[in-house]
């Protein structure tokens, strides 16, 4: 295996984890995965560990502040460029009256847009760039060989939090179907420990959102509710400071099912679907 060292920032939370993993990736020249957050003494751990070496390419799975933070100031002082998402927020229906995803980097900018399948050859490497929109709109992950950076698409500490606007439920789903039509023989993820079965993880995590979605069709069915309503329902015991992101997986589940006609806002052109009571089944037709 070519070498891979994991360096981790130190941003522990209920949204991170134990932290944020960077990657370095390669010998004498060097592959940066997840510069991660804009904290001093990370970028001091990076740059010791680079030793000097030339760093030919910072890529960034997404642009969520605790991976794509420091990547701007990392790419100045190493000299070298961003490769990201071209849109790195890319919202499937931009709603500018809706609250954001948590700790979107909205600043960010990358030197070099990705494309879906693009094979990048840098510091020996052959990386392959998967575009995997769920959590994200601008999520990638990275392929090298059978082994995959797996970003915060595919993680083993936790499922993915899906918030819109940036974040959609239907496209997250298709891209862990996408990753389970490939063999993978490890992940390493955005936070927490490598994945040593891939398509167990990817099994699971598949049938979780088929089950949750039931149980949020099964919710609806006492009554039209707001995504915040079903949280408690949905998720007994949650800590308080994670309802936000469960409330935004709930709107998720509750946006994909009104788009396919299985469930409907009660009071159509409200302005903040957060704010909107959604009921079972297909709304009125127009007159």
């Amino acid at each position: 295996m070519d070498p891979i060292l994991r360096l981790l920032a130190p941003n522990p939370g209920p949204w991170t984890g134990e932290g944020t993993n960077s990657w370095l990736l390669g010998e004498d020249n060097l592959v940066l995965i997840d510069p991660g957050p804009d904290l001093p003494a990370h970028e001091a751990a990076l740059v010791t560990a680079i030793a000097g070496r030339r760093v030919e390419a910072i890529l960034v799975t997404h642009a969520h502040r605790d991976h794509s933070a420091l990547a701007p100031r990392l790419s100045r002082v190493l000299g070298a460029p961003i490769w990201a998402a071209g849109d790195p927020h890319g919202a499937k229906t931009p709603r500018p009256d809706m609250v954001g995803g948590e700790g979107v980097d909205r600043d960010f900018r990358p030197d070099f847009a990705l494309g879906d399948g693009q094979v990048l050859s840098l510091a020996g490497l052959r990386l392959r760039a998967l575009h995997t929109p769920g959590h994200l709109g601008g999520h990638f992950c990275f392929a090298l060989g059978d082994l995959l950076f797996s970003g915060d698409h595919v993680m083993g500490w936790s499922t993915s939090t899906v918030s819109p606007p940036e974040g959609d439920m239907a496209a997250y789903r298709a891209s862990l179907a996408r990753l389970a039509s490939e063999r993978w023989r490890l992940m390493l993820p955005g936070h927490g420990p490598e994945i040593p079965d891939p398509a167990a993880r990817l099994a699971f995590l598949m049938a979780h959102r088929n089950d949750r979605e039931a149980q949020v069709l099964d919710a609806l069915r006492a009554g039209p509710a707001l995504a915040l309503d079903l949280v408690p329902r949905l998720y007994p015991g949650l800590d308080p400071a994670l309802t936000r992101a469960a409330a935004g997986n709930v709107l998720a589940h509750l946006l994909q099912l009104e788009e396919e006609g299985r469930a409907h806002v009660l009071k159509p052109g409200a302005s903040n679907p957060a704010e909107s009571r959604f009921a079972l089944g297909p709304g009125p037709r127009p007159p």
